[in-house]
């Protein structure tokens, strides 16, 4: 129904726009730890992004191909991961 796709789409968006919005509060963070903290939460977006874009495309709410955006949310789960694994592995050998 109508209010199904709102409800979905309204979940896309504020997932999709939090994962900006984290990357860019981890580039201004107070230390490596902060750094590591916004970055694991905008992978964690990410993810739920990418969640959301199935959930629509399941739902054949419009006539889309989901595939190319899909593919660009799974590289950006695996930059932002590898970032985190990568933060969190140099603050243990700190």
């Amino acid at each position: 129904t109508e209010k199904n796709e709102y409800v979905l789409s309204k979940q896309f968006l504020r997932s999709a726009t939090s994962v900006g919005a984290n990357v860019e509060e981890a580039s201004a963070g107070y230390s490596k730890k902060d750094f590591a903290a916004k970055m694991s939460i905008s992978s964690k977006e990410a993810r739920e992004t990418l969640y959301w874009l199935k959930l629509i495309e399941a739902g054949n709410f419009i006539d889309y191909d989901f595939n190319p955006i899909k593919s660009e949310a799974e590289s950006l789960i695996r930059i932002l991961t590898s970032i985190v694994k990568t933060t969190q592995q140099n603050l243990r050998n700190q």
